[in-house]
């Protein structure tokens, strides 16, 4: 039979003061990523790829028991300071990878904007139009602001259509 150890709730008590701050703890570790994000060989395939996983598992019951778990008993901030730097990390890779294959890159400060931002909040707040599609638009924003702080004109709309009216 293992040797189980024994733990008095005071030494818990101790280290986590309070329920919510263990959960808390809990749950950031389970909001870690367990694998590196997929390598598709390209920036935006990569982007794709990550926005989509990381809506689907923030926004499933459980990842949205874990965000609550860690905000809830975190008073000073550190845990979700924690689930930043995670997003932030797997951000890191995929650009570096964009790099090394000679891409250009957005900062990461913009990816978190324009990707991890708008998914979170909906998540907490708004949570309809959680989709796969809905993570590919964003990435689609990030990228296209790239191509404008790199100088790319926007395509232009075309001018609307005036049908013309017979003289009555």
């Amino acid at each position: 039979m293992p040797h189980l150890l024994r733990v008095t709730p005071s030494t818990i008590y101790r280290r986590w003061g309070d329920l919510q701050e263990l959960m808390s703890d809990v749950a950031v570790e389970r909001l870690r990523p367990e694998t590196d994000p997929a390598d598709l060989g390209s920036l935006r395939a990569d982007l794709d790829a990550w926005a989509e996983q990381f809506l689907d598992e923030m926004a499933s019951p459980p990842g949205r028991a874990y965000i609550r778990d860690a905000l809830l008993g975190d008073p000073d901030g550190t845990n979700a300071g924690q689930c930043s730097a995670y997003a932030a990390e797997q951000i890191d890779a995929v650009l570096a990878r964009a790099v090394q294959r000679g891409e250009p890159v957005p900062e990461p400060e913009l990816v978190i904007d324009r990707v991890v931002a708008p998914i979170m909040y909906r998540i907490l707040f708004r949570p309809g139009r959680l989709d796969a599609a809905y993570a590919r638009e964003l990435v689609t924003n990030a990228v296209y602001a790239l191509q404008i702080e790199a100088g790319a004109r926007p395509p232009q709309a075309a001018a609307p259509r005036r049908s013309k009216k017979p003289d009555s």
